[in-house]
């Protein structure tokens, strides 16, 4: 009796160990959840209660100008004739640095072949990187030969004499918007990507060429961001300031990573941001104030990715829109994800459970959220 009293008694103890155990790590790591919680929680509520924004676009709106001079750049690279084939599906511009030309140049050979999806998907696409100057005067001169002997050889560099840095990535995106509107108006699509994200292009092809026999009009579609708040840590990358941003909630956006527009919304999101004060340096949430200034909102696509990496699988390539945060894989990626095997596996009825159960395995849980929804598994 005794003995099975002391088991009974370490068995309590042990129970209660770990209760508390579990417990500190659970208040070590609350306050900050709570807090973030908390502020999208607040964000969302005023979404819905001051939604569509219109006191935001009214509040940054600004004279044509003084809303000059964030776009008010020179080009150093511009190819002003990308674009005379009049039957252009998609304009692709991908972010770039300077110094980035091995990102570039895996681009170029995979995904972003442009005589590659001519000749294999039939439709004519322009893929441009868009630049700014390197911001060390110290390597700039260098960097600066070197791209344009680059130039000389691809056609495919848009730059201007902007310093090329996190806190322009707006001015980068004025670039994109300001060269589309000059020379590449006709493109039915518009696309900006980052240059470590993959683009499954065969996929985006086959749904574009879908969506454009529709006739659609008002079209962004993208990863969503809604009811986010603006990160007011000091030590953060995407810090923005209240006398920057005093509201607590921004626009629904789409992550600067991989978004796509109808030619409609490139050209109204361009108008918008001719009176608009573009400080904000956050590109994307930018992009979303334009848009809701313009009545456009973004519709969610579940196969194009957020802040994450898409799942290495040949039931997720069937789908796959577009994977963040690729730098060294792109070939190895792109060899795996056209594979006709792709096709074979996920076709037919078992193919198609067999794809379900393992994208349940791969998207229903937590380590990668950020990448694709858990709903995404059963499309």
């Amino acid at each position: 009796m005794l003995v099975n009293f002391c088991r009974f008694r370490k068995c309590q103890i042990r129970q209660l160990m770990m209760t508390c155990f579990v417990l500190s790590a659970v208040m070590i790591y609350w306050e900050s959840f709570g807090n973030n919680l908390s502020n999208h929680v607040k964000s969302y509520s005023l979404r819905h209660l001051l939604s569509p924004f219109d006191f935001i676009s009214a509040n940054l709106t600004i004279s044509r100008g003084e809303a000059r001079k964030f776009s008010d750049y020179n080009y150093l690279i511009n190819h002003e004739r990308k674009c005379t084939n009049r039957d252009v599906l998609l304009l692709l511009f991908v972010k770039s640095s300077p110094e980035n030309f091995e990102r570039r140049q895996a681009i170029r050979s995979t995904w972003g072949n442009e005589t590659y999806i001519e000749r294999t998907l039939g439709v004519t696409v322009r893929v441009v990187f868009a630049l700014g100057l390197h911001p060390q005067p110290s390597q700039r001169k260098k960097l600066q030969q070197e791209l344009l002997r680059e130039d000389e050889k691809y056609n495919d560099l848009i730059q201007q004499n902007f310093l090329d840095t996190f806190h322009n990535l707006t001015i980068k995106l004025l670039l994109q918007l300001g060269w589309t509107h000059a020379y590449c108006p006709h493109a039915r699509f518009l696309m900006s990507a980052d240059d470590d994200i993959f683009i499954h292009l065969p996929n985006l092809i086959r749904y574009l060429r879908e969506v454009d026999r529709s006739g659609v009009k008002d079209f962004w579609v993208g990863k969503v961001h809604r009811g986010a708040p603006p990160i007011r840590k000091k030590d953060s990358k995407y810090y923005v300031s209240e006398d920057m941003y005093p509201w607590s909630v921004y626009p629904d956006y789409t992550p600067g990573a991989g978004y796509v527009v109808s030619k409609d919304v490139a050209s109204r999101v361009y108008q918008a941001s001719l009176t608009l004060n573009a400080s904000l340096y956050i590109d994307d949430v930018f992009m979303g104030i334009c848009a809701n200034a313009m009545g456009i909102s973004p519709q969610e696509h579940a196969f194009f990715s957020g802040e994450g990496r898409a799942p290495y699988h040949l039931c997720i390539y069937n789908q796959m829109m577009t994977s963040h945060g690729h730098v060294k894989d792109f070939h190895e990626l792109w060899r795996q994800a056209t594979d006709p095997e792709v096709q074979r596996v996920s076709s037919g009825l078992l193919g198609r459970l067999y794809c379900t159960v393992a994208k349940v395995r791969l998207l229903c849980v937590p380590h990668f959220l950020n990448t694709y929804p858990c709903k995404a598994a059963f499309l």
